[in-house]
């Protein structure tokens, strides 16, 4: 098996991804358990390659979340949110977007769920940086753009509501 292969497999992103982005992120992956630095360096050497493949502010928001990095995975998610707004022609502010909810089909396409998933995990982030308020405001929204709960905004929703009782 060639590493090519062997690193295609590391993770499964979008099939619809640039090819060279996919090579960056993979190997990213692979480096991810041994080598945080370097890592760190292919994330975001796919992130500059092409900013427009939401799979790039994934794999950032999720790799410094996992590092404890809430602010700069923070950072990767309002990028994200604001860029998949930008490719699905909807409001990038979500307090609006939801405002006008039943003008957008959540569900019409990967730009769109990326965009709910997306939210959901900048949820999680407010919660665990004991922003609570924050986390409970847009997992309202959540509840308003994704009543299928497709994005399983409704763990947040529990672990928020387990937050409270411990307080």
């Amino acid at each position: 098996m060639s590493s090519v292969s062997m690193l295609e497999e590391a993770v499964t992103f979008s099939p619809n991804m640039p090819v060279e982005v996919n090579k960056l992120l993979q190997a990213a992956v692979v480096a991810s358990r041994s080598d945080k630095a370097q890592a760190e360096q292919l994330f975001i050497q796919a992130y500059m390659l092409d900013k427009h493949c939401l799979q790039t502010y994934f794999a950032l928001y999720k790799f410094y979340f996992y590092q404890a990095k809430l602010d700069e995975a923070e950072q990767y998610v309002l990028e994200g949110l604001q860029e998949a707004s930008r490719l699905g022609g909807f409001p990038a502010d979500y307090q609006q977007l939801a405002g006008n909810a039943a003008k957008w089909n959540m569900y019409e396409d990967e730009i769109s769920l990326f965009y709910l998933y997306t939210l959901k995990a900048l949820a999680f982030i407010k919660l665990r940086q004991k922003r609570n308020a924050d986390a409970g405001t847009i997992l309202h929204i959540l509840h308003t753009l994704d009543p299928e709960d497709r994005s399983g905004f409704s763990v947040i929703v529990q672990l928020a509501e387990a937050v409270e009782e411990e307080v």
